[in-house]
């Protein structure tokens, strides 16, 4: 009876998993963004902006944020571990690509890169936030001028849900928006359902 009760309460109680892949070039503050949403939404301090270093595989990170728990997958930007970011589709809920929005010289490179990850079949149906970092540098390209850059109304007419946001991985601008839109987004779209279906098989 105990144990009856206990699964019961379990499963009434317990949050959702979503696993958020973070995408975008080297040096474009995906990592940055990772350590500050660690300090915003956890007890624990996030390193130090100027303590990190390119990363090279993954790194991951836990939150609970909207009665969800988020896992977020930091995956290198180099050129050369692009090729691994396919690895990681299959069980995305949803895809954060960061963007240098203070470097135009790199646009055209991040928005091929970019291109690349929306015309993957695994991430069908995966809903987009871009975050246009380092909002807190001078001549940073805001939120409008981004999405016009990288055409972000494609992934509208692929029926993806997607949100261009400025934030600043510094300071923690739009990252609580950020996170917010994500959690409701995936919540109401039909991936995640579907992969609770492939994981429960």
């Amino acid at each position: 009876m105990f144990s009856l009760l206990y699964g019961f309460f379990e499963y009434i109680f317990r949050k959702d998993e979503f696993h958020v892949l973070i995408l975008g070039l080297d040096k474009a503050g995906k990592t940055n963004v990772l350590e500050r949403l660690k300090t915003v939404f956890t007890q624990s301090i996030g390193l130090d902006p100027g303590k990190i270093l390119p990363t090279v595989g993954l790194n991951v990170g836990r939150i609970e944020a909207h009665k969800h728990n988020l896992v977020f997958w930091d995956l290198g930007g180099q050129s050369g571990l692009r090729s691994i970011w396919d690895k990681y589709y299959s069980e995305a809920h949803a895809v954060v690509y960061v963007v240098d929005a203070a470097n135009r010289n790199r646009f055209d490179e991040s928005r091929a890169a970019l291109d690349r990850v929306l015309e993957n079949r695994e991430l069908v149906g995966a809903p987009l936030l871009i975050m246009a970092n380092k909002q807190d540098l001078e001549g940073a390209a805001n939120a409008q001028e981004v999405g016009q850059i990288f055409e972000v109304e494609r992934a509208h007419a692929q029926g993806r849900q997607f949100k261009v946001l400025q934030v600043s991985a510094y300071t923690g601008q739009g990252l609580k928006d950020g996170v917010e839109w994500l959690v409701e987004t995936i919540r109401r779209g039909q991936r995640a359902q579907r992969l609770r279906v492939r994981q429960a098989s």
